[in-house]
């Protein structure tokens, strides 16, 4: 009897999780960029608020309201050769408290030769116990063009709120002309805000964040050292392999954003999502 409790109640958890998908690619048209054929599914969506000159810009809904334990959604983006493509979303991602599996996140970025892409979501919240795990593929070719940021609260300090148990695992791997030019698997569970307290981690810090420049070279990391007078967090910058990389800690997520910005606005002419601005 017990056995078919816990089965129809995990059951009932499957059939109650959200999924999403989007996939789609862009072209250029008579030197513009333009969107090739969507697909939408589940409670994920993509919308392209208004025209431009000659790039595109789209922006994330999570109609789900957030992501829960046993979620799962899928990005799937192509940029065509010799366009320029902005991404963003709509408001910062919640990820709430899981009381079974993890909440799965995939995102595949394949960028072809002459296009840019800029994948500039707003910051992920997570709050106490929450689970997740997110994969980020980038496909470059050799003489594309990438601006990639991630932010990770771990909880709304300004709320009184703080993530102290959970998992959060984020894996990345970077690919120019075929090759891996980059690979790294971050992973934090159990006892979370312990961790992040410890001087050698965060310092107490609750928002971490990651900035991907490529092409990035010294005068790239100069640029973005110049301004570090005005940083209100920790930021520090390298590049190798042909890339720039800037990371990020801070106390709260105001200053994370503050600082990401300020590097985002260095490291490439593209102008900011006005969703960032508001």
């Amino acid at each position: 009897m017990r056995t078919d409790i816990t089965r129809a109640a995990s059951a009932t958890f499957a059939a109650n999780r959200a999924q999403g998908a989007v996939r789609f690619g862009v072209h250029l048209q008579d030197g513009v960029t333009r969107r090739g054929s969507l697909h939408e599914s589940g409670s994920l969506r993509v919308r392209f608020p208004s025209p431009e000159a000659e790039g595109l810009s789209g922006v994330f809904v999570n109609t789900a309201g957030g992501i829960a334990g046993g979620d799962r959604f899928d990005i799937d983006i192509g940029a065509g050769e010799g366009t320029r493509l902005t991404l963003t979303t709509a408001a910062a991602e919640k990820v709430y408290r899981a009381a079974g599996p993890a909440a799965q996140l995939g995102i595949a970025l394949k960028v072809e030769a002459g296009a840019h892409l800029a994948w500039l979501p707003q910051e992920t919240i997570l709050f106490d116990r929450a689970r997740i795990v997110r994969r980020i593929d980038i496909d470059l070719a050799d003489d594309a063009s990438l601006l990639l940021c991630e932010i990770v609260v771990f909880g709304r300090a300004a709320m009184g709120e703080r993530m102290l148990h959970g998992e959060f695992v984020d894996r990345w791997r970077l690919r120019r002309g075929g090759k891996l030019v980059f690979a790294e698997t971050v992973r934090l569970d159990g006892d979370i805000g312990a961790k992040l307290a410890r001087p050698a981690m965060a310092n107490g810090g609750v928002a971490i964040g990651t900035a991907l420049i490529v092409p990035g070279n010294e005068a790239v990391v100069q640029r973005i050292r110049e301004a570090s007078e005005t940083f209100g967090g920790e930021v520090g910058i390298s590049c190798w392999n042909g890339f720039a990389m800037a990371r990020f800690c801070a106390q709260d997520a105001a200053r994370l954003r503050a600082d990401m910005m300020t590097v985002l606005g260095r490291a490439s002419g593209v102008a900011l999502p006005r969703l960032w601005l508001n």
